[in-house]
């Protein structure tokens, strides 16, 4: 397993619990949904993967349990994509944005052009390399972000809502990115149309819990389930 969570619990400020036993396990390779209404803990839940959020429980990263000595190694190995690009997106360039991560890695020039240029080409931004964040559509922005993530080489995707705001166009595109990336990937998503091409597997969460989880195929033909 690349991914496996046991008995993750968290509250924001010792409030009611966001998270609340949570255990899950994920293959190499796999591709999970994670869905179910706002408030049920998927964000928060993504967020754990690495690091972003601490709770009590245990989590291992293909094999090393997320712990302050690990953090920056699973950080390496999980790429998080924001809901909102803007909460990522912050050089002056497309191209700055990112080398930002490989560059605060301390790698050598020739290794961060190599990289940028590598996942620029990957999600389509090479002719807007030079352009300014703010200057781009939501679509745009989406892949520049992925961008910033993919530079870092990760093993493991936990994407934040990734088809939010973006028009048919630009949510088709995502799509067809998203259907040739390699990585396992872990998202949370209200979007269950991208499901049956995505995600062959999803987990529904509610009140902080797994409460359902099995063939993306089966839980969206159950009516009485979704609803």
């Amino acid at each position: 397993m690349i991914i496996e969570i046991k008995d993750l619990r968290f509250s924001y400020h010792g409030e009611h619990p966001a998270l609340d036993g949570v255990s899950l396990e994920v293959k190499r390779g796999e591709r999970v949904a994670l869905v179910g209404p706002n408030g049920a803990g998927k964000t928060t839940l993504l967020q754990h993967l690495n690091g972003i959020l601490r709770g009590e429980g245990e989590i291992r990263i293909d094999g090393d349990v997320l712990a302050d000595e690990t953090l920056d190694i699973i950080r390496g190995k999980v790429g998080f994509l924001f809901q909102l690009p803007d909460d990522q997106l912050f050089s002056p360039t497309v191209y700055q944005d990112a080398a930002y991560g490989p560059v605060y890695q301390g790698l050598e020039a020739e290794e961060v052009e190599e990289r940028v240029n590598d996942a620029l080409a990957k999600v389509g931004m090479e002719a807007l390399r030079d352009a300014a964040p703010y200057h781009l559509s939501v679509g745009e922005k989406k892949r520049a972000a992925l961008a910033t993530v993919l530079t870092m080489r990760p093993d493991i995707l936990a994407l934040d809502e990734p088809t939010s705001g973006l028009d048919p166009r630009g949510k088709r595109e995502l799509i067809e990115l998203l259907g040739k990336m390699p990585q396992t990937i872990v998202a949370a998503t209200h979007d269950l149309t991208i499901i049956p091409e995505l995600f062959p597997r999803a987990a529904i969460m509610e009140g902080g819990r797994i409460v359902h989880d099995g063939r993306s195929e089966d839980i969206l033909k159950d009516r009485a389930l979704l609803a």
